[in-house]
């Protein structure tokens, strides 16, 4: 399971309404909040003993784009209402607006070049811009809107990054989109550096989704240099070494990412799902028990507390599990499929068969339907329900996720 922080217009509640206050200044300002953020990075960054021409700076800006939000950004206002009108302009630029693209990571100068972002590359794109019209604005990261998925043998957990303004007790968001916002109620500024990390931590994750594991490792490593504290980044790191082999690697990044958030799910799951794999089973069991509480949004991880109970012969707690993930992640294949391997190892066929039918409508390319289809062929050849085996619950892997 890999971590990222990409975000969806699913997923969004929009920015704050958006002011019809439209102008334009003559020329363009140089050396504005942009260019000393940027360079105060590189300092920071030569400072942790990083080369800091050899790192990406993800928010900064060129002249044509410094040009662009001098013109049509007015230098007078309030600083929100600025900043609003920077919102819409780049909502629509030019007749060729900044669209959403799901696992889109890069860099503001990538984001206007090619006019597709995700939300973090959105967010570096309106930070630089901001800060070159010398509006102080700052990254927040948003965990109400976690969101689960699976892709192939990786489960990718993402969060929302967006860009905000003012203090805490009157924080305006600026989100990426046009709709109206509600307010986020989890959230936590997150400094330059650590969204310097975040773009390594997305980059590792989608090298991860392409077979590309020698390059994640690269840009993970990045990552957790740049910024020790960032679970993401250890925990994609961790995802990588498995993938290559090194598991007592694997093992200590994995572990890494516990020591900076015990409470991450996330780490738990793949040191977990490790474990297993190198036979200390009793270790990866206590390990998935933590996991269990009312905060733990994952499906995954109660999948993998139920494969655990079901191999264990507990049926009925394999089942409460198997609901529980059902709940998150409601008309699924897997959850679904994974009631259904319950009932027919509790001996209820009947039960297992109409559960298979709901999953093979949510989606038949899943491999659990597979599985319990053909646990089922093999019951009615025997006349007995099969033992009841662990079935892996995902990627953990074998990317929050990414």
């Amino acid at each position: 399971m890999i971590a990222e922080r990409s975000g969806g217009l699913h997923a969004w509640v929009g920015p704050l309404a958006l002011a019809a206050l439209l102008g334009a200044t003559g020329g363009c300002a140089s050396g504005g909040l942009g260019a000393s953020a940027a360079d105060r990075a590189r300092r920071e960054l030569a400072a942790r003993g990083l080369d800091p021409q050899s790192v990406v700076v993800p928010f900064e800006t060129d002249e044509e784009m410094r040009r662009w939000a001098h013109d049509r950004v007015p230098s007078y206002g309030r600083p929100l209402e600025r900043l609003q009108v920077l919102l819409t302009e780049l909502l629509r630029r030019d007749g060729s607006p900044i669209g959403y693209e799901r696992g889109s990571t890069a860099t503001a100068r990538e984001v206007w070049a090619s006019g597709a972002a995700n939300c973090l590359s959105f967010t570096h794109l309106f930070v630089g811009l901001a800060r070159e019209l010398d509006l102080p604005v700052y990254y927040l990261r948003v965990s109400d809107l976690s969101n689960y998925q699976r892709e192939g043998d990786l489960a990718i957990a993402s969060e929302h990054v967006v860009a905000a303004y003012g203090p805490p007790t009157r924080r305006h968001v600026l989100d990426f989109s046009d709709r109206p916002v509600l307010e986020y109620r989890d959230t936590q500024r997150i400094s330059d550096l650590t969204a310097i990390a975040l773009y390594y931590s997305n980059l590792g994750a989608n090298q991860l989704r392409a077979g590309r594991s020698e390059e994640a490792l690269d840009s993970l490593t990045v990552a957790t240099r740049v910024d020790p504290e960032l679970v993401d980044g250890w925990v994609n790191r961790g995802v990588a070494l498995r993938r290559l082999g090194s598991y007592e690697e694997a093992e200590r990044s994995y572990r890494r990412a516990l020591e900076v958030d015990p409470r991450a799910v996330v780490a738990y799951n793949n040191l977990a799902s490790l474990l297993g794999q190198l036979g200390r089973a009793n270790e990866a069991a206590r390990l998935l028990a933590l996991t269990d509480r009312a905060s733990n949004r994952n499906p995954f991880s109660y999948l993998a507390l139920g494969d655990l109970a079901l191999g264990e012969g507990r049926f009925a707690e394999a089942e409460r599990f198997y609901r529980r993930a059902l709940r998150l992640h409601p008309g699924q294949a897997e959850p679904l499929a994974a009631i259904g391997q319950a009932a027919l190892a509790a001996g209820d066929r009947r039960e297992a068969e109409r559960w298979l039918r709901k999953a093979r409508r949510a989606g038949e390319n899943e491999p659990r339907v597979a599985r319990l289809e053909r646990a089922l062929a093999g019951a009615a050849g025997s006349g007995e329900p099969p033992p009841a085996a662990p079935q892996p619950a995902g990627p953990h892997d074998s990317r929050r996720g990414g």
